[in-house]
């Protein structure tokens, strides 16, 4: 499980300890990973998805065999048009949602096959489906994790390992907004205004967990996943 430090990927690795499995908790931040492995009688595994080294230590931990594997390290960082696009943010989000993602399947991949009925799990977005105005970076890197997905479940359609990508809409979680806008927490409570149920952590984690203990044979594709209140992207119902 990567991304496991905050939000919707430390929700996930509770989740999924509750039904029983022994969770590999991996992240950047050791402190915050050693406390929910300790939480969950898991594995803390400092990892940074960007660096081949630090993904070989990962399947080092593992071993030769996983059940599942949640790809969730990602996230968005700034909001400019395309006109004033920052190149480094641009190459950030396109390391860790697509070529971390690549890096740590490619790895964990033998393991999953060894299972006998490996799952893949990609986190990716609604934004991975529609363009928006001050997201082209973002986008472009969450449509990269849904091709990878797409590519991957071609690929391996005669190995026992499914591959399934959940792509959830507006979820408050108490980083990803205040990433994105480097800090700025009036910009980071401006995304949520109004809104009187965005998705939390949970709600994504409960419908990975869902799409992960299926039953061997049955392969949840894709999943869309938004609050009520969201009917599109660009059309949220927010109170005044």
């Amino acid at each position: 499980m990567t991304g496991a430090s905050s939000g919707i990927g430390a929700a996930t690795a509770r989740h999924l300890a509750r039904e029983g499995f022994h969770v590999f908790c991996a992240a950047r931040r050791r402190d915050r990973i050693e406390e929910l492995a300790a939480e969950i009688g898991g594995t803390p595994v400092e990892c940074d998805v960007t660096s081949e080294e630090s993904v070989a230590a990962l399947a080092e931990a593992v071993g030769e065999r996983l059940d599942v594997l949640v790809n969730n390290a990602g996230g968005a960082f700034g909001a400019s048009p395309v006109s004033a696009a920052d190149s480094d943010e641009w190459r950030q989000m396109y390391e860790v949602n697509v070529i971390g993602l690549m890096q740590v399947t490619r790895a964990l991949l033998p393991a999953l096959v060894a299972s006998g009925a490996g799952a893949i799990l990609n986190v990716g977005s609604t934004a991975g489906r529609i363009a928006y105005e001050g997201g082209g970076g973002y986008t472009a890197a969450k449509h990269g994790t849904q091709v990878v997905t797409e590519t991957l479940r071609l690929e391996l359609w005669d190995q026992p390992v499914r591959v399934m990508e959940i792509a959830p809409g507006m979820v408050k979680t108490d980083e990803f907004a205040l990433v994105r806008f480097d800090g700025d927490q009036e910009k980071a409570d401006a995304v949520y205004a109004g809104v009187a149920e965005p998705l939390t952590a949970d709600d994504v984690a409960d419908a990975i967990t869902w799409m992960v203990t299926r039953p061997a044979h049955v392969n949840i594709d894709e999943l869309v996943l938004r609050p009520r209140a969201q009917a599109a992207q660009h059309k949220v119902h927010r109170q005044t």
